[in-house]
């Protein structure tokens, strides 16, 4: 069966690549951002030269849009026709004049939270059919493009269960979608994110009906009987019943010429130990080249086999064309986690540069099977510290507690790849990268890629997971939160604000019942939504973050829902000096040009400042930044993305920083660049709140004056 799949597949890519396609085709020419990240090639790339390098310095505010709630935004607004399409903190969604910022309409209940976060909306039109597609909790709403009302046609009165198509048993899973979905004709290809735990979902790739939202196909991440990959898991692994995921939650990429989807996938279930995922879990942490129109795979590439370190692959890939050996080639560039850039032909899926195997440590965890090797691009050279590369030396001059620091970096493991163990291992890049979800620019026929990089080091500890036996002495309501919140608020519910984690100690002192129980059911931010627990249950945990609950009123049944697993994290910990600041050296951040036509750097810069270092005199030591960069042709790079909650344009060809305003909240978010009535704007979402910033509510828009 598996080779007439392989033989299935290479007649595929055979008449894919036959087609009357030239490498000299060019990419259409950008004055909108009809869609996430400016295009089907997510190149976050314009063709707009009315702002460049000689006036940029002139930029002023042109118009502002406030939003009725505040709250961080991931958002990469998209303009169409001159009208402005966004989301606010709680998942609602508005279209405003994308020349003045005056609403047009809104979608949602303004008196309501939403759940988690979201990167934006999808734009489908057909004549006077005009749709935006959008995604709030685990549903997909299609509105009309000029009024903001359903389209009652659309699913069940004009929304779509993120759950159809998926096998019985996800039915009450967790699952959202905060990345915009891809058209491809009248279809669209929906991101899904699920839990990380080992009750997620799984990661079924779906397409739908844009029209109607039937089901149109299914690609099976976690391989069925029969199918490619299916060996690679454990016999049952399809049914759900050991794990989940491998899901597509960062979005793709579209060739609408050749028809061919380009998929990134994240890690399967449970994050950090694999015990119950014996093998190298195809089709999770995958490059997936997929037949857009039928869902067929075509080729793919495993950036990490049987992941033990949550490395999904954060961001769509870029589309670009590049030059090898005086040969034009369209290719597909896949930035990561671990700081690396894997380059692929578009068509083949052939390295455009040579890929090792490396040797990897063997895990001392019983019943976890590590995968023999893993592996690491010879070019480029990955643009973020490895772990392996830290010696004492790397140790911050900043820290006051140095000395501490250095002894507890002496008993830590520093192998790019050693298996998580209970001694502790150091994540760098850490668990948001390196790339993140803001993902990478390029420009599209020069192949030059411009990424910026987290350098943040972060601690992963296992520990025992507490087994049924051993809670029989806790309260109900002890007992849901022991099997599901430690990880990231503490067995003794203290949080970690330094990496982001409130507390919840006296939380009913800060937030009613029904905030509380919403957030549960929902998720908000980083948090996933715990939609497995019953009513009772719930109600038991909020007692008991309340303290009052009663201990007799409530039997709870929640192992039996989550598959154990012998081994869990001690929770997401960054490693950190006394002061809350990276306990490795700077820079904490940096924004990289890289030359894919030849795997090398055209510049590296560290990238943001710390008021405090900054002023004693050490400007240049970057920091944490989350969205990505917009390069447009007439030579800029703009980018917010940074703590210290600047928003910056540099000479995307030197690097060098042309000009620079403070936001009114850090713009945690990939900018938009349009034009309308012949003026060129840049629109930048500001909502804070991450990595412990002020809470913003605004769109910023700039222009010449």
């Amino acid at each position: 069966m598996i080779k007439k799949v392989l033989l299935i597949t290479a007649v595929s890519v055979f008449l894919l690549a036959a087609q009357n396609i030239t490498q000299d085709d060019k990419i259409t020419s950008y004055t909108e951002w009809t869609e996430y990240l400016g295009g089907p090639d997510r190149n976050h790339y314009s063709d707009l030269t009315q702002i460049n390098p000689e006036n940029v310095k002139d930029l002023k505010v042109a118009w502002t849009y406030s939003t009725p709630d505040s709250g961080q935004m991931q958002v990469n607004p998209i303009i169409v026709k001159g009208i402005m399409y966004g989301v606010t903190s709680t998942v609602q969604a508005f279209a405003v004049d994308a020349a003045t910022g005056k609403e047009i309409w809104h979608f949602g209940d303004k008196s309501k939270i939403g759940s988690n976060t979201s990167r934006g909306l999808t734009y489908w039109s057909d004549g006077e059919d005009q749709r935006i597609l959008h995604a709030m909790g685990p549903y997909l709403y299609a509105l009309d493009a000029r009024t903001g009302k359903l389209i009652e046609s659309f699913g069940d009165g004009g929304k779509l269960d993120l759950h159809t198509g998926l096998p019985e048993i996800a039915k009450d899973k967790y699952m959202v979608s905060n990345t915009p979905g891809t058209i491809y004709e009248d279809l669209i290809i929906m991101p899904l994110r699920l839990s990380e735990d080992s009750d997620a979902a799984p990661g079924d790739l779906r397409a739908f009906n844009v029209r109607t939202g039937k089901l149109v196909w299914t690609f099976h991440t976690i391989p069925y009987p029969g199918e490619l990959g299916y060996e690679t898991f454990p016999p049952d692994a399809y049914k759900n019943t050991y794990t989940g995921g491998a899901n597509n939650w960062a979005g793709t990429a579209i060739d609408r010429k050749r028809g061919i989807l380009y998929v990134p996938t994240g890690s399967a279930g449970y994050d950090f130990y694999g015990g119950k995922r014996k093998g190298q879990n195809l089709f999770a942490n995958c490059l997936l080249a997929i037949d857009a129109r039928t869902g067929k795979r075509l080729w793919h590439y495993q950036t990490m086999h049987h992941d033990m370190w949550d490395r999904d692959l954060p961001a769509p890939p870029n589309l670009i064309t590049i030059t090898k050996n005086g040969r034009r080639i369209d290719a597909v560039a896949q930035v990561s986690k671990q700081g690396y850039v894997f380059i692929f032909d578009r068509v083949t899926g052939k390295p455009l540069f040579p890929i090792k195997e490396v040797v990897a440590p063997k895990s001392e965890l019983p019943g976890e099977f590590s995968w023999p090797s893993q592996p690491v691009p010879s070019l480029p050279a990955p643009f973020a510290r490895q772990a392996y590369t830290l010696t004492e030396k790397d140790i911050s001059s900043f820290a006051q507690d140095r000395d501490s620091l250095v002894m507890k970096f002496k008993t830590y493991k520093k192998n790019m790849f050693a298996a998580p163990g209970k001694e502790g291992t150091v994540i760098l890049p850490g668990f948001d990268g390196g790339a993140e979800w803001g993902g990478a620019a390029a420009d599209p026929q020069e192949g030059i890629l411009y990424v910026n990089s987290n350098e943040m080091a972060w601690i992963l500890t296992m520990k025992d997971t507490p087994k049924a036996s051993e809670m029989t002495s806790l309260s109900p309501g002890e007992k849901v939160y022991t099997t599901y919140c430690p990880t990231c608020h503490g067995a003794q519910r203290k949080g970690n604000a330094k990496s982001g984690y409130p507390s919840l100690i006296d939380v009913g002192l800060r937030r009613d019942r029904s905030f509380v129980s919403n957030i549960i059911t929902s998720g908000k931010g980083m948090m996933p939504g715990f939609t497995m627990l019953t009513a009772d249950e719930k109600n038991a945990l909020i007692s008991f973050l309340f303290n009052d609950e009663k201990v007799e009123a409530v039997s709870t049944t929640s192992e039996t829902r989550k598959i154990y697993v012998p081994y869990q994290s001690t929770g997401y910990n960054k490693f950190l000096d006394s002061k809350g600041l990276p306990a490795i050296s700077p820079p904490w951040g940096t924004l990289n040009a890289i030359d894919l036509n030849t795997g090398k750097y055209l510049w590296k810069i560290p990238f943001g400042e710390v008021a405090e270092l900054k002023a004693k005199g050490y400007p240049n030591t970057g920091t944490e930044n989350y969205g990505g960069p917009v390069v447009t042709k007439s030579g800029l790079l703009f980018i917010a993305a940074t703590k210290d909650g600047k928003f910056r344009v540099f000479n995307k060809k030197t690097g060098k920083l042309l000009w620079e305003t403070v936001l009114p909240a850090a713009g945690f978010a990939t900018p938009s660049t349009y034009q309308v009535n012949g003026k060129q704007y840049v629109v930048i979402a500001c909502g804070g709140t991450k990595l412990g910033t002020k809470k913003g509510n605004q769109y910023v828009a700039f222009a010449l004056p």
